[in-house]
């Protein structure tokens, strides 16, 4: 299936708010990586287990492993859970830098090395969101 396709079948699965707002947020990696490659995982493993929620991703890096392996993968991902929205900044080599340098723009957010996790855009400075998506971008 197109994936353009699978985007749209997976945000018309969710409730009408938490669909605006993976929207709104689309729209803003979009503006941010206009040309970059689009991902859908659909959250299953490759037996048809459900392993994590789907999501959505933008452009394309390279990551390695430490065992010598490597795989293609998304550089910004976001997916809608249970509790809210999560944002996936993959690549960061410092996986502290988020939590340091964002947790204090985004008190009502959880972040961990990579992600960050929150119930609604409305509890959130977007343009501190925006900005930890430009590093996410830049540290390639």
């Amino acid at each position: 299936m197109d994936i353009r396709k699978e985007i749209i079948g997976y945000l018309e699965s969710l409730p009408q708010q938490k669909r605006k707002e993976i929207e709104t947020l689309d729209n803003y990696i979009r503006e941010l990586l206009p040309d970059c490659e689009l991902w859908f995982l659909d959250g299953k493993d490759s037996d048809g287990k459900t392993v994590s929620n789907p999501s959505i991703g933008y452009g394309t890096q390279t990551l390695r492993y430490q065992k010598g392996k490597s795989k293609k993968f998304y550089q910004i991902g976001i997916s809608a859970n249970a509790r809210g929205i999560s944002i996936y900044i993959m690549g960061l080599k410092d996986r502290t830098y988020l939590s340091k340098k964002y947790s204090q723009d985004l008190p009502k957010a959880s972040i961990t090395g990579y992600c960050i996790k929150f119930k609604t855009l409305m509890d959130i400075d977007i343009v501190a969101l925006k900005r930890a998506l430009v590093d996410g971008i830049n540290c390639f």
